[in-house]
């Protein structure tokens, strides 16, 4: 177990989206909050363009907004599900393929196919409830990315399928937007996606950024269970506070599926932070991991091959940090070192 200090008055220093930009070292700034993929938006740039680089990600999360909504109509993916078949646009083919891939890897924890599940929890488009179990069978005995023909850049949906990129689309998006503020040559830049943070660089002031992962017992509040230290990097959590509703007999229940059982994911888990150069991953794996509970998550953390880094907070309030943010990762909580060697 570890202790550091106390972030008490530090957390009154950090803004909004979660991350402290310190000093501007007078560099020219621009910054833009719009509300796109259901979610606020926040844009900060640093630099000569600044103002050009902004407007051109807000261009583009309006572009991919339009794409790959299932809440749009008119998008890419919902005209698929709606005729079961398509040819895809580059992008979505892009995430269609990193999906199958995490899909595959995970076994099965990451599985865009959960959107006929999500419609009929009613997380979609209509007031949640708890569905009849009958129903909830039904629908996962079409489920399943391995029943998805795709080849090249044309996609065939198993039968009564749909598929829902929501869980990788903003950490896509904010890949996006960082070769943007690449393309214009930034100092320094963040975008803070609802609960997805991407860094551009450090600070305008060359220190690194301080982002602080929000407490899932207290979301709304501005409370939160530590801050991690980085630059470059995605900062993406998923959890069951994020949206979720109370039935009748007081039981609460989560949007994040565990498509083996057709219900909220059970895994013991309050929320999962992955950090990565790699926001397109990072999104889909804070989904992942969510659904897989602690010990296998950090199982896959040390085996699947992929770079990126775990703070995890268990319902119990165990907190669980990978020893890749040992040296940058700090709470006024105890907290376990997950080792990349397994426990003896």
């Amino acid at each position: 177990m570890r202790k550091v200090i106390s972030l008490s008055g530090l957390l009154l220093c950090l803004c909004l989206c979660g991350c402290d930009a310190g000093n501007t070292q007078g560099y020219d700034y621009a910054e833009r909050e719009i509300f796109a993929m259901d979610t606020a938006m926040t844009i900060k740039a640093y630099g000569k363009d600044a103002e050009l680089a902004v407007d051109e990600a807000v261009d583009e999360i309006k572009r991919l907004d339009t794409l790959l909504s299932v809440g749009i109509d008119a998008s890419e993916v919902s005209r698929i599900n709606f005729s079961g078949e398509g040819t895809l646009s580059e992008d979505t083919q892009y995430l269609v393929e990193r999906s199958l891939e995490i899909f595959k890897s995970t076994d099965g924890a990451y599985d865009i196919t959960v959107y006929p599940l999500m419609k009929l929890w009613g997380f979609i488009d209509i007031t949640p409830a708890l569905p009849d179990e009958s129903r909830i069978r039904e629908v996962l005995s079409f489920a399943g990315s391995d029943k998805l023909s795709l080849k090249g850049n044309r996609l065939v949906l198993g039968e009564a399928q749909g598929i829902d990129l929501g869980g990788i689309a903003k950490g896509y998006t904010g890949s996006r937007i960082m070769d943007i503020f690449k393309k214009h040559e930034l100092i320094s830049g963040m975008v803070s996606l609802g609960g997805n943070v991407q860094l551009y660089g450090a600070k305008p002031d060359g220190s690194l950024w301080r982002c602080g992962i929000t407490d899932p017992e207290h979301p709304y509040d501005g409370s939160f269970i530590g801050v991690v230290s980085l630059r470059d990097k995605a900062v993406i959590t998923s959890g069951g506070y994020e949206r979720n509703f109370t039935d009748t007999s007081g039981k609460t229940y989560h949007h994040i599926m565990d498509m083996k059982t057709g219900y909220p994911a059970e895994s013991g888990l309050l929320s999962v932070t992955i950090v990565s150069s790699d926001g397109t991953l990072a999104d889909a794996l804070s989904t992942a991991c969510f659904v897989m509970g602690a010990d296998k998550a950090a199982e896959y953390w040390r085996n699947s091959g992929y770079e990126f880094d775990m703070i995890i907070l268990t319902a119990d309030g165990k907190l669980s940090v990978t020893d890749g943010l040992s040296d940058s990762f700090e709470s006024d909580r105890e907290y376990d070192i997950i080792n990349s060697l397994p426990p003896a």
